[in-house]
């Protein structure tokens, strides 16, 4: 039982996505506080795991990543529907997860000779991303007004998460050229 228990964890967060914003476009606050903690939580959990017992396969590879990019993107979503997250934050996240996406796919695809594995600045971002979402939940569960802080979260999460698309790209275009001779 065990050895699904990473996957079962990664498939719980991606249940929890949609019903945290359900939690939060419905006013919800400490409810949608309560479950995105214990989904962010659970991400950690199961890396944990799997690393610690040697339980990871193609599939939670693919799994866990996915449930983290839904759980970041519909609770920003959300609190950007409820008039708490600036739109470019959700533009650029949104952008940069869809813009990782397409360069794991075309990798898987065309059997590209780069390395499909997180960069420790993706991690970063992504850990830094659920920060954010974290704080503005948590005033919105105590009815604290911090526009100052908020906006300053949202540029350090905005920062991080530019600073990680950059660095997958830059990945991605490395590994695409290397060996190549470019075009002059």
């Amino acid at each position: 039982m065990i050895r699904y228990l990473p996957n079962f964890l990664s498939a719980l967060r991606l249940l929890a996505a949609p019903f945290t914003a359900w939690l939060i476009l419905g006013g919800h606050d400490t409810a949608g506080l309560l479950v995105f903690a214990g989904a962010s939580a659970s991400d950690g959990l199961d890396g944990f795991i799997a690393r610690r017992w040697g339980l990871t396969s193609d599939f939670g590879a693919w799994l866990d990543p996915a449930a983290d990019k839904l759980l970041m993107l519909l609770s920003l979503l959300s609190l950007f529907a409820i008039g708490v997250a600036p739109l470019w934050l959700v533009v650029l996240v949104a952008a940069r997860d869809g813009a990782i996406a397409f360069g794991w796919l075309s990798i898987k695809l065309f059997a590209l000779p780069i390395a499909t594995t997180p960069l420790l600045l993706g991690k970063i971002s992504t850990l830094v991303q659920a920060f954010y979402i974290f704080m503005a939940l948590l005033l919105l569960a105590f009815g604290l007004d911090a526009p100052h802080l908020a906006l300053a979260a949202a540029w350090v999460c905005g920062l991080l998460t530019l600073l990680s698309a950059v660095a997958y790209a830059g990945l991605f275009w490395r590994g695409l050229f290397a060996g190549r001779p470019m075009a002059s």
